[in-house]
C-alpha cells in the first residue's frame, strides 16, 4: 500500500470530571503507536488530543467539589497532561473546548449550519442521560434506563434550537455504502447502518437550563438564552485542533486523511451527528471512524462508577511503561473487548518480553562479546539456506507489519514481530555459536551473530512506535547511536544497514521477569 503524504488521527476529548481512567490511556496509547508508526513510514503526521471541557456533567461535578467549572477544568487537565507524559505520547496538539481558537471555530460552524437552513427553534421532550450526554426516545431505552451505561435517565422537556439531522439520511447511507472503510471494525459499521436505516430525527442542539457551555447565537429573537449542546460542541474540536479558520492550507492537508479514534459507547454521536453536521457545511467526511472495545474485568467494562477503574499512573508504576504499551495491543484485538488481569499480564511480559526479545538480545551481545572482540562482525557475504529464509522472513515481516499497522490492526502487527523474533531464536539454537566457535569456525560464528545482529536492530525499528524506549535501548546495546525516534522505515529497513565494527553492550536484562504471586 502506498502511504498518502499525510496522516490525521485523533483521540475523543475527555471530560474534566476526574481524574484519566484506563479506557483514556488506551484510545491514547493507540492514537500514539499509531501516529508514531505512520511517521517512521514517512508519513507527515498530525496526532490530536484534548479535554471536553463543557456541558451539564462538568457543571455538576464543580459544583460537587466547591469550584467555579473553569477552575475544575483546569485543575483537571493537568492530570491529563502528566498522564501523556507518563505514557510517552506524542500529540501534535492538545485542544480543550473552553479555549477560544475553539469557540470561534464552533460560532463559524454554527452560523454556517444556520445559513443552510439547517436550525431551527422547536420544542425538545424525551429521556436524558446525564453521564452519557445523550437523549434517548422511550423506545431506546432498556428497562427504563440508558441503554448505553444502564443508569437512570431524565425526562426532560424545554426550548430548544434543532438541527435538520433528518435532512442527511440518504446521503449519509449512501456514504456508508459506499465506503466501507468508513467505520470500522465492519460490525460497529453495520449498526450504524441499521440505526440509520431506522430513521433520523433531528437532534436538540441547545440548553435553556445551564449556563456552562459555548453561548448560541439568538438567531430566532427567542427571549431565553441558549447552550450550545456539548457534543455539537465537542465535535468540532476536530476542525478547531487544526486551525480550520485560520489556516486552511494545514486543514486541506491533513483533514481528508482523518482518522477518529473512539469508544464503541460513543460511535453513534461520532458515526451519525458527526458526517450530518459536515455534509451542513459543505465539509468533507473523515476517511475513517474506528470504534474499539472495552476493556473489562470480570466480563466487565471498567469504569469509576463500578468501582473496578484501573489506573493507569499506578499500573505504570507498578509494571514499567513498555511492557503497558505492549501488553494492551498484543493481548487486545483493537476493535473487540479485552479482558484484563494481572496474571495474564504477567505471562505476556515474561514470555514475550523477557523470554523472547530480551533473551535473544542478551545471548546475541553475549555472545559478541565472547567471541567477537565486542564489536559487529563484518557485513556477510555468503549465505546458507538457513540464513537466507531469515533474511526473507525479516522483508516479509516489514510489509506485514506495514499492512496490519494501516488497518490499526495492531495484535497482527506485533504477532508478525514476534514471528520474527521467535525465528531468529530457533536459529540462534540451532546454529549453536558456542559449538561453532570451539570447532574454530570464525565465519561462520561472525556471519551467525551478524544475523542475529541485524533482526534486532530491525526487529527495535518495527516495534518503535510500541515501545520507544526499550527500542532505543535495543539498538544502543548494538552500538547504534541514531535516534531511533526520528528514523525513517523506507531508508532503515533493507537488509545490511548494520555498520562493521560497532561497539556492542550488554548491559541490565531488557525486560526483568515479574515474579508471579
Amino acid at each position: 500500500m502506498t502511504p498518502a503524504s499525510s496522516f490525521y488521527i485523533t483521540t475523543p476529548i475527555y471530560y474534566v470530571t476526574g481524574k484519566p481512567h484506563i479506557g483514556n490511556a488506551y484510545t491514547t496509547l493507540a492514537a500514539d503507536i499509531a501516529a508514531r508508526f505512520q511517521r517512521l513510514c514517512g508519513q507527515d503526521v498530525f496526532f490530536l488530543t484534548g479535554t471536553d471541557e463543557h456541558g451539564q456533567k462538568v457543571l455538576e461535578a464543580a459544583k460537587k467539589q466547591g469550584l467555579p467549572p473553569q477552575a475544575l477544568a483546569d485543575e483537571v487537565v493537568q492530570n491529563f497532561h502528566a498522564l501523556n507524559r507518563l505514557l510517552q505520547v506524542t500529540p501534535n496538539d492538545f485542544i480543550r473546548t473552553t479555549e477560544e481558537r475553539h469557540r470561534q471555530v464552533v460560532l463559524a460552524f454554527l452560523q454556517k449550519v444556520y445559513d443552510r437552513g439547517d436550525i431551527y427553534l422547536g420544542e425538545y421532550e424525551d429521556w436524558y442521560c446525564l453521564p452519557c450526554e445523550a437523549f434517548y426516545t422511550q423506545t431506546q431505552l432498556i428497562h427504563g434506563k440508558c441503554p448505553s451505561c444502564q443508569r437512570d435517565v431524565q425526562k426532560l422537556k424545554e426550548e430548544s434550537y434543532f438541527f435538520r439531522m433528518s435532512n442527511y439520511e440518504k446521503a449519509l447511507l449512501e456514504h456508508l455504502h459506499r465506503h466501507a472503510e468508513f467505520v470500522q471494525p465492519e460490525t460497529r459499521r453495520n449498526e450504524v447502518i441499521r440505526f440509520v436505516e431506522s430513521g433520523l430525527k433531528d437532534l436538540s442542539i441547545s440548553r435553556t437550563t445551564i449556563d456552562w457551555g459555548i453561548p448560541v447565537p439568538n438567531f430566532e429573537k427567542t427571549q431565553k438564552k441558549h447552550v450550545l449542546y456539548v457534543w455539537f460542541d465537542a465535535l468540532i474540536n476536530y476542525l478547531s485542533g487544526i486551525d480550520y479558520l485560520k489556516n486552511p492550507s494545514q486543514f486541506e492537508l491533513y483533514w481528508n486523511t482523518a482518522t477518529h479514534l473512539v469508544g464503541k459507547d460513543i460511535l453513534r454521536f461520532h458515526a451519525v451527528y458527526w458526517p450530518c453536521m459536515l455534509l451542513s457545511v459543505g465539509l468533507p467526511l473523515p476517511k475513517r471512524i474506528f470504534a474499539h472495545g472495552w476493556i473489562t474485568h470480570g466480563s466487565q467494562k471498567m469504569s469509576k462508577s463500578r468501582e473496578n477503574a484501573l489506573d493507569p499512573f499506578a499500573l505504570v508504576e507498578k509494571y514499567g511503561l513498555d511492557p503497558v504499551r505492549y501488553y494492551f495491543f498484543k493481548e487486545i484485538p483493537f476493535g473487540l473487548d479485552g479482558e484484563f488481569s494481572d496474571t495474564t499480564f504477567i505471562h505476556r511480559t515474561n514470555s514475550d518480553l523477557a523470554n523472547d526479545l530480551g533473551n535473544l538480545l542478551s545471548r546475541s551481545t553475549q555472545m559478541v562479546l565472547n567471541y567477537c572482540e565486542g564489536k559487529t562482525p563484518a557485513i556477510p557475504q555468503n549465505f546458507s539456506e538457513e540464513d537466507e529464509a531469515l533474511k526473507h522472513l525479516a522483508h516479509h515481516v516489514i510489509t506485514e507489519t506495514q499492512r496490519h499497522m494501516d488497518q490499526l490492526a495492531f495484535s497482527k502487527a506485533l504477532s508478525e514481530i514476534w514471528k520474527l523474533i521467535r525465528t531468529c531464536n530457533q536459529y540462534l539454537e540451532n546454529k549453536a555459536p558456542w559449538k561453532l566457535a570451539k570447532e574454530h569456525k570464525k565465519e561462520e560464528v561472525d556471519r551467525t551473530l551478524y544475523i542475529c545482529l541485524e533482526t534486532l536492530r530491525i526487529v527495535a525499528l518495527l516495534t518503535s512506535a510500541f515501545m520507544p524506549t526499550s527500542s532505543q535501548k535495543i539498538w544502543n546495546a548494538l552500538g547504534i547511536s541514531k535516534n531511533i525516534e526520528i528514523q525513517r522505515l523506507e531508508s532503515e529497513s533493507p537488509w545490511g544497514q548494520l555498520p562493521q565494527g560497532l561497539t556492542v553492550q550488554k548491559g541490565e536484562a531488557l525486560f526483568p521477569r515479574i515474579a508471579t504471586p
